[in-house]
């Protein structure tokens, strides 16, 4: 997925095939929060910005983790929908065959849920980035931080629905219970970035 072109990956995206879908671009939300942190951080030096600089260095360092970990993220979640679609796709002729069909679905959901709510998780993570930059960062490119908010936050609900709906599937009762309360966080989340795109919008009207 890093290496197709943007028009590619929509077109693929448009198309009537089971993956890359909402949860691949939750990731890709995530990733384009996290470079839109790692910009207005490197915006953000110079003598001007001295007296962060450590905080700002570490903000560029871990923007640019995490957006790896969002594409790798993306990528995970079209793998998983993928087998996902072939397990569906086994034959239920038999007694035998929809039971070991049935297992297969159930194995396939969980780890489908995984990258989501995995995305999640990492979201939440930029969210307290912005939170850190936004007081701190060049005020010419503020609304980014505002941006990355909001992106981070669709990146999020993106993913609660796609958690969510393999919750259905996953018959292991402790994994059930640690992604419902990964959805769980979600509501959260999105509070934080409105805040931060709030403060931002005051901000420049001011």
């Amino acid at each position: 997925m890093r290496e197709q072109k943007i028009s590619e990956f929509l077109d693929q995206l448009a198309d009537r095939v089971p993956a890359p879908g909402g949860g691949a671009t939750a990731g890709l939300h995530a990733a384009q929060a996290a470079a839109l942190l790692g910009m207005v951080a490197r915006y953000s030096t110079g003598a001007k910005y001295a007296t962060h600089a450590a905080t700002i260095e570490r903000i560029t360092a871990r923007a640019d983790e995490l957006r790896g970990l969002a594409l790798r993220l993306a990528e995970d979640d079209a793998a998983a929908f993928g087998l996902v679609a072939e397990a569906y796709r086994l034959p239920r002729d038999t007694d035998e065959a929809r039971a070991a069909r049935s297992a297969a679905i159930a194995r396939a959901l969980a780890t489908a849920a995984r990258p989501p709510a995995g995305v999640i998780a990492l979201a939440r993570t930029l969210v307290e980035l912005a939170e850190e930059l936004l007081p701190i960062g060049n005020r010419t490119v503020v609304t980014d931080v505002a941006a990355a908010a909001e992106a981070a936050r669709a990146a999020a609900t993106t993913a609660r629905l796609n958690v969510e709906t393999n919750l259905s599937g996953v018959r292991d009762d402790r994994a059930r219970a640690e992604l419902t309360a990964e959805a769980a966080t979600v509501d959260d989340l999105a509070a934080r970035a409105e805040r931060v795109t709030a403060a931002v919008r005051e901000e420049i009207a001011a």
